[in-house]
């Protein structure tokens, strides 16, 4: 009971801060007004994309209603990918509604009070991280009392609810890819013409780009991260599951039933503190950005203490005291995800050494500070793969995988949950900056007080900051779920030999198997060509951006001189449609590759590919992630005052590495999670017909 009373917790309290929220003062007209183009901007676009979406679903679901028509998957396959897809987008749509709204309430409150300002920004954040989680919960649940229902051994309960993890990473993608290159085309785009041509403010209301850049912070941060991380928490749930029903195969029924329920029953703990740890986020109205950051750190640390508490009994409850050293996975999870997001927070704030570094770069011009930014990057990589290193191994062996490899793999797959088990706190977290960015911009366009704008870029400074954590969190989480997913692929090899009637064999992956380094390289390859296809769209659509903001500039009379306004609706199409069209093929290379390599070479070559393309998409997306925040928070520093302040040729510097950075944590980084957790998952669902050729 305690999954289906977390979830219905977290909505109903979800609801409560999204009313609060909603009736807080939405500032003068002119605000409002600014608001109102970006949600409308922002709905416009969604609209578009999931158009696009039920094309692609219904295309999948038709080739799983055909596999399973031939008994390849399960009947039920084809309904759980069609709810994941639904429950996917859901998640980003309803966090975009509320931030949209939220960010004309934020810049209202700044002109009053900081404190009032974050806490308004965070409780939007908070409903869309509560709600996704919520909804994961819940959509697992009814799957599982679906399939319970219907006589559903356990061993093959999680076989069939992994089809609903790829339609939500299969949406996720789909959301990333698109809003990464919309938002980083209008971004970029703005900051060349307005800020280093043209020597105007950020966010300034002549900049015919400026809305089509805050409507991008929504499109891209909110609603592609929401759907994002409600893929992963659901692809480390269902991971787990799958595991669990191979390591207590022999111990009978109900203990089987236990394990596979263990997962969302640390998923509903993590959820009940996360609803403990929001009202922690508060800060003080003089805070500076080592106070703000320790605002955030109360709310995701007191979270996270808690989550280990509760844990304890919930995992001795489940699956017998004897079985308690898998507590300790959930632990290992739980505390490589503190360190990943610390050190994303070292190396990507203006208050650390890195970040000031590379802004002090910036006083001899753009390229010293794009090589120090990825020299700082790359360095930024250490320290998280260690620490993912020592949580596998430890939740490997703690867990039991001494005596029982299965065993092992199952704490693997825990550990991935018990990372993301503060999801719903450290989801909010991340929805914040968005908010934050976007109050930042209506502060500017709407002329208010340059108090009012300080505290709006304080608490941007501190969204940039948190959003590298959050990405960081998020990449660290996917690399373990991976790895839990390729451990099922494995176990799932197994079971399609036992359906098939055939003899088992053993799933050869050794290195001098040619089919394994093979597909070790392509795998390896894999997220550099996908990086390379998501930078060069938003290289293309931010010279569109580009050209058609010097037209405005050119040919608007009285534009700069404020006495005509620019057509930002020019701007939102143009991002629009270079989304649109670029973010079909970097998407459909994660389905297409892993189903094209087990038709061809089979599943060892399969297992090996999801091996070389998790090994080279982690490091990628933690380097990427990192040092696109340093870029962009170094900027910040300048901005600051420090090396002459806004204006100053560092300031110009600085706003290149920025816009080199762009796509690197918005664009690319981010998408690589979700890429190599949805190729897994893909190769789970398929692999009936990879056995069936092989």
């Amino acid at each position: 009971m305690l999954a289906p009373i977390s979830a219905v917790l977290a909505l109903a309290v979800a609801a409560y801060l999204a009313r609060r929220v909603l009736k807080e003062d939405p500032g003068d007209e002119k605000m409002q007004k600014i608001s109102t183009a970006i949600r409308q901007g922002a709905k416009a676009y969604l609209h578009q994309q999931y158009k696009v979406l039920a094309v692609f679903v219904f295309a999948v679901s038709i080739v799983l209603f055909l596999l399973s028509a031939v008994r390849i998957v399960s009947v039920f396959a084809p309904y759980a990918f069609i709810t994941g897809s639904f429950f996917s987008a859901l998640s980003g749509y309803l966090g975009m509604h509320i931030a949209t709204r939220a960010n004309c309430r934020t810049a209202a409150a700044a002109r009053t009070s900081l404190n009032k300002s974050l806490n308004i920004a965070f409780s939007s954040g908070a409903v869309m991280g509560l709600s996704a989680v919520g909804m994961v919960i819940v959509e697992l649940l009814i799957w599982y009392y679906i399939l319970t229902a219907f006589g559903q051994p356990p061993s093959e309960i999680a076989s069939i609810i992994i089809s609903v993890a790829m339609g939500a990473s299969s949406i996720s993608l789909f959301a990333r890819v698109g809003g990464g290159i919309y938002t980083k085309a209008a971004d970029v785009g703005a900051d060349l013409v307005g800020k280093i041509e043209a020597g105007i403010p950020e966010d300034d209301p002549r900049n015919p780009a400026v809305i089509a850049d805050l409507v991008g912070d929504n499109v891209g941060d909110v609603a592609g991260m929401g759907a994002d991380l409600f893929d992963s928490y659901t692809g480390a749930i269902v991971a787990a599951m799958a595991l669990g029903a191979a390591a207590f195969a022999s111990f009978g029924s109900s203990v089987i039933t236990n394990s596979i329920t263990l997962p969302l029953v640390i998923a509903a703990v993590g959820l009940i503190a996360s609803v403990v740890g929001v009202p922690l986020v508060k800060t003080k109205e003089k805070a500076d950005q080592s106070s703000l950051l320790w605002a955030m750190r109360r709310g995701v640390y007191g979270t996270s203490i808690l989550t280990a508490i509760l844990a304890y009994p919930a995992v001795g409850y489940t699956i017998g005291w004897e079985n308690i050293g898998v507590y300790f996975a959930v632990l290992a999870g739980l505390i490589s995800g503190l360190v990943v997001g610390y050190v994303a927070e070292y190396y990507t704030s203006n208050k650390y050494k890195p970040t000031q570094a590379v802004a002090a770069q910036a006083q001899t011009g753009p390229a010293t500070v794009i090589i120090s930014g990825l020299a700082a990057g790359m360095r930024s990589t250490m320290i998280p793969v260690i620490a993912v290193c020592i949580a596998i191994i430890a939740a490997f062996f703690l867990a039991g995988g001494g005596k029982n490899a299965n065993m092992g793999l199952y704490g693997i797959g825990i550990a991935a949950v018990g990372m993301l088990s503060t999801l719903g706190i450290t989801l909010a977290a991340d929805a914040y900056s968005p908010v934050a960015d976007n109050a930042g911009g209506i502060a500017e366009m709407a002329g208010l007080d340059e108090e009012v704008r300080d505290r709006t870029d304080s608490l941007d400074a501190l969204g940039n900051t948190i959003a590298a954590t959050g990405k960081g969190f998020a990449i660290a989480a996917a690399a373990l779920t991976a790895l839990a997913l390729i451990a099922a692929f494995r176990n799932e090899v197994m079971l399609a030999f036992v359906r098939a009637g055939k003899v088992i064999p053993s799933l050869d992956l050794q290195l001098t198997n040619p089919l394994v380094i093979a597909g070790l390289f392509i795998g390896g390859m894999l997220p550099f060509l996908f990086s390379s296809m998501t930078m060069s769209a938003v290289g293309k659509a931010a010279a569109g951006i580009v050209q058609e903001v010097r037209r405005q500039f050119r040919e608007i009379k009285g534009l700069m001189a404020g006495k005509a306004e620019a057509d930002y609706a020019e701007c939102v199409e143009i991002s629009t449609k270079a989304a649109q069209r670029a973010m079909i093929m970097p998407s459909l290379l994660a389905i297409i590759t892993p189903i094209t390599v087990g038709i061809l070479l089979g599943p060892s070559a399969v297992a090996a590919l999801l091996a070389g393309s998790l090994v080279s998409g982690f490091v990628m997306a933690l380097f990427m992630a990192n040092a696109g925040a340093t870029w962009d928070n170094a900027k910040k520093y300048i901005e600051f005052g420090q090396y002459g302040g806004k204006g100053s040729d560092a300031h110009k510097a600085a706003v290149v590495g920025d816009t080199v950075g762009d796509p690197f944590k918005d664009t690319a980084g981010p998408s690589l999670n979700t890429l190599i957790t949805l190729m897994a998952i893909v190769s789970i669902v398929f692999v009936g017909v990879f056995v069936a050729l092989h």
